[in-house]
């Protein structure tokens, strides 16, 4: 029998009070008349748990939209799966955390868009950084582990050190630092948001440093953004091997941004049993193993390491999903990437200057809800 999956990451809603320009929802948004039920959820739990799935994380959007998050919460924990909740703090307040931490949840994830408030709220596109701080707060003074994930990219980036402050202060149990992925809305915002290569290499050297001090102390994630890497990563641990992802419509998908292949048909929760889903479903077998490969994977000795890299980000570079991952520099359309980091070099406001801030993009305007020279993830109940 085919091994299930270890995760369910379950967006259980499209809504949210941010508008983060590099948002990983799909550009189409469902609408909230659309989200499954708090009984389906509950008897998708039970399926994932049944094929041998450990975790569930709950994420969105905004999770914390849904007036059921709590239930959510306890139907994970009843069905045996350890409870992650991915928030951005907005509308958590001490009574609602209780509520959480007595239905079961055990662990909160945290993502913060910078160490300082006006930066952090200019990239969200509204005032949510002194919430975030004040649920790191609450969380710290209850027995609820903590992770925060700083996502950077060029206009942060040579902040990292003071953010890694920031979580040092707050006592976090782990930090994750995630350079932005572009897909969907990074994408639209790519040219404002890719790094430079002296940033990078900065970046990573003043990572590594830190996590040498802080060994013991605080677990620092950090991994070489895919633009950078000489190779690719091996995307969600590989296409239908470890995690499946469940919208808030129900449509079952191999990662985030599957969506965006055209030619694939995802299956919903609605119409079939998760197991047939997973085992059998023509989308989670499209790129699994390694017969669909192309050269140069077929031959390379990384094939069972990558699997070949991020389908998604093929399909966005190359045109093409069953393609090398144009990120490995072994890929005959590695061009799709070198080209937008040598743009980047061009276009930095100000090349190993320093930090950058809103300030240093003048289109921009910080704090603005639609800012010039961006695209705004929106909230999908108002369309």
């Amino acid at each position: 029998m085919m091994q299930g999956p270890l995760a369910l990451i379950a967006e259980v809603t499209h809504r949210c009070p941010l508008h983060c320009v590099y948002c990983s929802n799909p550009l189409e948004l469902r609408r909230q008349q659309d989200e499954l039920t708090t009984e389906m959820w509950a008897r998708v739990f039970q399926q994932v748990t049944a094929m041998g799935a450990l975790q569930l994380h709950l994420t969105g959007g905004e999770p914390l939209v849904r007036k059921d998050i709590v239930q959510l919460v306890a139907a994970g924990r009843a069905a045996g799966l350890y409870v992650n909740l991915i928030t951005s703090g907005v509308g958590m307040t001490e009574q609602r955390l209780d509520e959480l931490a007595h239905a079961g949840v055990e662990h909160i994830q945290i993502s913060l868009q910078d160490s300082r408030a006006e930066e952090a709220d200019w990239i969200a596109g509204t005032r949510a950084h002194t919430s975030k701080l004040s649920l790191a707060a609450m969380i710290r003074a209850r027995k609820i582990a903590l992770t925060l994930n700083i996502v950077v990219h060029r206009a942060n980036l040579d902040r990292i050190e003071e953010m890694i402050a920031l979580a040092e202060e707050i006592g976090t149990d782990r930090l994750e630092i995630a350079h932005v992925q572009y897909y969907g809305w990074a994408l639209a915002n790519r040219e404002q948001l890719l790094p430079t290569r002296l940033q990078v290499e900065r970046s990573l050297a003043a990572v590594e440093s830190v996590r040498k001090r802080l060994k013991g102390r605080m677990q620092i994630d950090c991994v070489t953004p895919d633009y950078y890497a000489r190779f690719p990563k091996a995307c969600m641990g590989g296409w239908g091997r470890k995690v499946m992802l469940i919208d808030p419509a129900g449509q079952a998908l191999p990662c985030h941004a599957a969506g965006v292949i055209p030619e694939l048909s995802f299956e919903n929760v609605n119409d079939h049993p998760l197991r047939w889903v997973w085992e059998e479903s023509e989308a989670f077998q499209m790129f699994r193993g390694e017969a669909w490969m192309p050269e140069p994977c077929r031959s390379c000795d990384r094939r069972a390491l990558d699997f070949g890299g991020c389908r998604c980000q093929a399909l966005l570079l190359a045109g093409d999903a069953a393609k090398t991952d144009p990120v490995c520099e072994l890929s005959p359309d590695h061009a799709a990437v070198l080209s937008p980091i040598e743009h980047a070099q061009e276009t930095f406001p100000a090349p190993g200057a320093g930090p950058t801030t809103g300030e240093d993009f003048p289109q921009l305007v910080p704090l603005s809800p639609i800012a010039p020279g961006w695209q705004y993830r929106t909230n999908p109940s108002r369309n």
